[in-house]
């Protein structure tokens, strides 16, 4: 890479992936569903909340260590899981190093590039995520591997996503890259020469399918859209399957996607150890409102009884000491950390948490905190009709 490989801010690890990555990758990224009002929310919103900073008492050291799930991370960052990569030759594998490196938690989507063997080495605090898709007996088959391999919690996404359009065009993802394909690509791809590069020097072209869903008996793995195709053909879950999800897997439990405060209080009910407030980065339903808006009312309706996460337009390290503030117990990431590998690799991954524990400790410092346990709602400025109550029983307020 020419000039400084380090960057200051998430947005120039977004500028330099764009730079870089073909225009169908970088298109995948930075999606959203239908007119995209609900990605821009989720990262406008951090905006509306200020600081409210103190001037005496600041402490010299402060620590930023938490646990999530009974897992100590350095940081209250998890990497959230996505699926197939097409961003960097070793995927997952390079992003869990980078977390493992800065210890923090490796979150392993189903969908995946590499098998949950090879990233769970990589960083023994992996957390595997299943979708509901298959017959029962693929969950627990899937849900036993991850187990085998040493996966520490399952998290359960059930947010992902009932909106099949954008109005900007979805960007195009191939079944498979064949001889056909790579023609049909190849205007893309020819102008973005070092992600090629990395590519053929690594063996070939990306890998578009879905190793953890291999099936038992050996066959192929997926591809992305036979592994959708399962998801689609899949009857959605009751809340009496997340019961038997969670008897199932029998350790600590993430449910992810939860935007409502009746939904909240149903998961409690199933069983589960922690949830994260999501919309899926904007992919679910368009106009649900920023993650962050929802994220109080949830905290005051369950987070005396479970962990809340949060995930959803995290970009700074302000933006994770607002939703600690707000009675998150971390956050997740998504597209900062695709960024950050696609402008520098491992480092930039690590580039990334580094810059998000540089803002998180400059806000506990201003805010005259020794830990980030100690933040609360007192630290913020909170306009007016700033926060939504979902599913709180008299409709949304």
């Amino acid at each position: 890479m020419r000039g400084n490989p380090w960057f200051e801010t998430v947005a120039e690890a977004q500028r330099r992936a764009e730079k870089y990555l073909p225009s169908t990758v970088y298109g995948a990224l930075v999606a959203g569903s239908e007119r995209g009002r609900t990605i821009d929310d989720n990262i406008g919103a951090f905006a509306e909340l200020g600081f409210a900073p103190r001037v005496v008492g600041h402490h010299a050291e402060r620590d930023l260590s938490t646990t999530v799930l009974g897992v100590p991370t350095a940081l209250p960052v998890l990497i959230s899981p996505t699926g197939v990569q097409a961003v960097h030759p070793e995927g997952e594998v390079v992003v869990a190093r980078a977390a493992a490196t800065k210890g923090v938690v490796m979150g392993l989507s189903s969908f995946a590039a590499k098998p949950v063997e090879e990233v769970a080495r990589a960083n023994p605090d992996t957390f595997f995520q299943l979708y509901w898709s298959g017959t029962r007996e693929t969950m627990v088959r899937r849900m036993d591997r991850a187990r085998a391999a040493g996966s520490k919690a399952l998290i359960v996404t059930l947010d992902w996503s009932f909106s099949h359009g954008r109005d900007w065009g979805s960007p195009a993802i191939p079944e498979k890259v064949d001889l056909k394909t790579m023609m049909r690509f190849a205007p893309d791809v020819l102008t973005r020469p070092g992600w090629l590069w990395k590519f053929t020097r690594a063996g070939g072209v990306p890998d578009l399918t879905a190793p953890n869903l291999r099936p038992s008996d050996g066959g192929a793995a997926p591809t992305f859209f036979g592994a959708y195709h399962e998801w689609m053909q899949t009857p959605p879950p009751t809340w009496e399957d997340i019961k038997w999800l969670r008897a199932e897997w029998g350790g600590p439990f993430l449910l992810k996607g939860v935007c409502r405060v009746d939904d909240a209080k149903r998961a409690v009910d199933s069983g589960v150890s922690a949830l994260s407030v999501s919309n899926h980065g904007g992919n679910n339903l368009d106009t649900t409102p920023a993650t962050i808006r929802i994220l109080p009312s949830i905290v005051d309706a369950v987070g005396d009884q479970v962990e809340v996460l949060l995930d959803g337009g995290v970009r700074r390290g302000g933006d994770v000491a607002k939703a600690l503030a707000l009675g998150a117990r971390a956050v997740m990431i998504g597209r900062a950390y695709l960024w950050g590998l696609a402008a520098n690799g491992q480092a930039g991954v690590e580039n990334v948490l580094d810059i998000l524990r540089g803002g998180l400790d400059s806000a506990v410092l201003g805010l005259g905190h020794a830990s980030v346990h100690e933040l609360s709602p007192d630290d913020l400025v909170i306009p007016a009709g700033f926060t939504r109550t979902l599913g709180a029983g008299t409709g949304v307020v």
